[in-house]
């Protein structure tokens, strides 16, 4: 199954990791220990991963973007 949304991360990241440790095939961290988005979630499962990891994220800094 493909997956329907999008990735996006804003500045209000602070690195607290807590994406990269539940989803460590589609994020990372950078130099300064914040998130970056290695790919787009390709199947339901990886964006159920991106939910569950938005969830957790103390700032709130990852977004699901819908597909139209």
């Amino acid at each position: 199954m493909t997956a329907t949304g999008r990735i996006e991360i804003d500045d209000a990241c602070c690195g607290h990791a807590r994406c990269y440790e539940i989803a460590p095939a589609l994020f990372d961290l950078d130099e300064e220990g914040r998130a970056v988005i290695l790919r787009q979630p390709a199947t339901a499962s990886e964006l159920d991963e991106v939910q569950r990891a938005a969830m957790a994220c103390p700032e709130q800094a990852i977004r699901i973007v819908q597909a139209d």
